[in-house]
């Protein structure tokens, strides 16, 4: 199954690995799609099932028109999970993709194992700061703020020398409009410090030394929250699964035979 259709709007999935394996399933940032878990994959465990897919308005997922609250999102995660019959999952969220896991497990319990939080918060940022990325964005273009998007994405040594940051500025201007404001809008509207200090499953919580967007002070704060482990990965900005896959791939295997 690639595809799931929810009220009409139709997310793009990946389904990969054996039906009968430990289930993960990962969320990804805003600005990215499902494409941004391909370097830490290969370092994981052979025999897991590795469930991804595209948020609304990223990827080859359906852009519905802005503004989107988070608790869409979260329901998008929870359709996925029930139209593939999934239970006992560990959910890996990336930045919004974290507040989305938050959402999840704090809404069906039942279907999580354990949580990874990856450079994520129960509160990220000010509403009047999304406010003004989402103006900027709609007089310029995401293309008028990819240069500080990326600063605080990547490191410099990544920026100036990877052949591959291209690419990932290519992912980000390409996606939809209403797709990055539509996020914005619902991340600006996530406060989920009370519905996050209640969860009594195992966490963990991970962040690049360097992130611009979720600062690692900010994520171990939220760790501390829920009573999570934390750990920093060196030499990585906003998204480590792909500045450093193979720290980031050593943290979440040791995790994953402890939560086993």
């Amino acid at each position: 199954m690639n595809t799931i259709t929810i009220s009409g709007t139709t997310l793009h999935i990946r389904d990969e690995g054996p039906r009968d394996g430990r289930t993960l399933v990962f969320a990804n940032s805003l600005g990215t799609d499902l494409r941004v878990w391909d370097r830490l994959l290969p370092l994981l465990p052979e025999g897991l099932r590795i469930v991804r897919f595209d948020k609304r308005g990223h990827g080859l997922s359906d852009a519905t028109p802005a503004p989107y609250a988070m608790e869409t999102l979260v329901a998008d995660a929870e359709a996925i999970c029930d139209a593939l019959a999934l239970r006992d999952i560990t959910f890996i969220g990336l930045s919004i993709g974290g507040l989305i896991g938050q959402g999840l497990a704090a809404k069906r319990p039942e279907l999580l194992r354990a949580l990874v939080l990856m450079d994520t918060a129960a509160q990220i940022g000010t509403a009047p700061m999304w406010q003004s990325r989402i103006d900027a964005i709609r007089a310029g273009g995401i293309a008028a703020l990819q240069d500080p998007i990326m600063e605080r994405w990547f490191t410099a040594p990544f920026r100036e020398t990877n052949p591959e940051f291209a690419l990932w500025c290519n992912m980000l201007t390409r996606t939809t409009v209403d797709g990055y404001v539509g996020c914005c809008a619902a991340i600006a509207g996530a406060d989920l410090t009370e519905s996050t200090r209640a969860l009594r499953l195992p966490v963990l919580a991970l962040a690049g030394d360097q992130d611009g967007s979720t600062p690692p002070a900010l994520v171990q704060a939220t760790a501390a929250l829920c009573g999570a482990e934390f750990h920093l990965i060196p030499d990585a900005g906003h998204i480590p699964c792909v500045e450093q896959p193979a720290a980031t791939a050593a943290v979440l295997r040791n995790f994953l035979e402890r939560t086993a």
